[in-house]
């Protein structure tokens, strides 16, 4: 499975030139769109059928208590400290096992994974 991937703002530039380099298919809302608000980037992931990577808690919200449409997969990092590229290692981590985190909300500490259903997942059409 070809895995797309969304990062939000908060999402260091050189982690997003490492995962190009590793080529993944990566589109930065910081070059892309910058400012727009939490609700157009998941849409924009759900549209593009990419999941979505980010720092902010609010996604958590929006996909379970709001009820927004998903993307494939929402991977949550909290990590508090952490070099400009790290979060790709992680990211390409995750994605290394996709079939196992489609559909799912990853919450990922830097040292443990969780995930749980999304409610409304897309399916992720192979590239």
């Amino acid at each position: 499975m070809t895995v797309k991937i969304l990062v939000n703002e908060n999402f260091p530039a050189p982690s997003v030139t490492l995962l190009r380099v590793a080529g993944y298919d990566v589109v930065s809302i910081t070059e892309a769109c910058p400012g727009i608000d939490d609700g157009e980037v998941l849409l924009r992931a759900t549209r593009e059928l990419r999941w979505l990577v980010t720092f902010d808690r609010d996604y958590g919200e929006l996909v379970f208590v709001r009820g927004h449409p998903t993307p494939p997969a929402v991977i949550l990092l909290r990590v508090h400290s952490y070099g400009p590229s790290d979060p790709a290692q992680w990211v390409m981590q995750l994605a290394g096992d996709a079939d196992a985190y489609l559909g799912k909300f990853i919450v990922f500490n830097g040292e443990t994974i969780r995930s749980r259903p999304l409610l409304r997942p897309i399916s992720h059409a192979d590239d």
